[in-house]
């Protein structure tokens, strides 16, 4: 039995494949964004079978071990491989079920643990950074719109820990600057309410008044871009690339690796410094939309870590070498 060549993500799905999809679509209601990894997971396996002249429907369990290896050895991530194990398992499942085969040559095979990565964050001097390049732009044109959108951006993503698909998708509706409040959309349509500190209120104040304006077109393209609170530079409700292509060029100007900063990054950054700096993890735990307490309680792991690691270095009684 040959073990295959190297995992593609270009080779087309055959029609068991394709059917998968639709029923994940339309039964499942999974997300375009899920729906997109699925696809390319699967696109994987499909270039792998045709190497070694195999279908869905008559692979057996030891080609789909020879798979699992091959996705090691060519220099996936574990989360990666663990991903699309789980996404081959759970299509010879649904090819169970549909009697599509009698067997599931996936059923006892172990899809491998996910290293329980810890969150990463950004140190309050970077966050500092990352401002003064807005600031610096303010300073030289206080009339610059995109500096005035990207301070409110940064100033919501990092004061509330939103998500960046929640920022992405805040309307009007959403806001009570009055109260000091934003509501977020989180997963599954789950809403919270958040607070709006004292300089997030102040930068969405300034881009609302002087900077969205500047950017609203001639004619809307639709009423949800009419009713979005940012603003993309054709005046379309912002996208989340957007989002990144301003982080990264921001990183630059701050001196922080871009491949360091994220909209989750800055995520991971508020629930850190929120509980470095004393908060309670239930707090922060609806803050952030966690629906286990369990995944807040990563951050209070990063929080000691980092305790411990300060404590070595500076304890006079805990270095080696004094």
């Amino acid at each position: 039995m040959g073990v295959g060549r190297p995992a593609q993500i270009t080779d087309p799905l055959d029609a068991a494949m394709e059917d998968f999809l639709v029923h994940l679509a339309v039964e499942r209601r999974r997300s375009v964004r899920t729906l997109d990894a699925y696809r390319r997971d699967l696109r994987r396996y499909a270039g792998f079978l045709a190497s070694i002249q195999k279908s869905s429907l008559n692979v057996e369990r030891d080609h789909v071990v020879s798979f699992k290896n091959n996705l090691s050895s060519d220099g996936l991530a574990p989360s990666s491989v663990t991903r699309t194990v789980v996404c081959v398992r759970s299509f010879h499942r649904w090819l169970a079920l549909e009697g599509f085969r009698g067997d599931d040559p996936t059923a006892d095979l172990a899809t491998g643990k996910t290293p329980d990565a810890l969150p990463k964050a950004l140190s309050e001097a970077h966050i500092g950074a990352l401002f003064d390049t807005v600031s610096a732009d303010l300073a030289t044109d206080p009339l610059n719109v995109l500096a005035m959108r990207d301070e409110a951006l940064l100033e919501v993503l990092y004061g509330t820990g939103a998500r960046v698909s929640e920022v992405t998708g805040v309307s009007f509706g959403d806001l009570d600057l009055d109260g000091r409040l934003l509501r977020v959309m989180g997963k599954r349509s789950k809403e919270r309410i958040v607070p709006l500190g004292r300089h997030a209120l102040r930068s969405l104040e300034r881009w609302l008044d002087d900077g969205r304006p500047r950017l609203v077109p001639e004619r809307w393209r639709s009423r949800d871009d009419s009713d979005a609170v940012f603003l993309g530079v054709r005046g379309t409700r912002i996208t989340r690339q957007a989002i990144w292509q301003m982080l990264n060029k921001r990183a630059v100007r701050a001196e922080i690796p871009p491949n360091l900063l994220s909209p989750h990054v800055l995520r991971h950054s508020c629930a850190t410094h929120l509980l470095d700096h004393g908060a309670d993890i239930r707090t922060v735990q609806e803050l952030l939309g966690h629906a286990s307490i369990s995944t807040t309680q990563r951050y209070t792991r990063v929080a000691t870590e980092r305790l411990f690691a300060v404590y070595m270095d500076t304890h006079p009684r805990a270095r080696a070498n004094r």
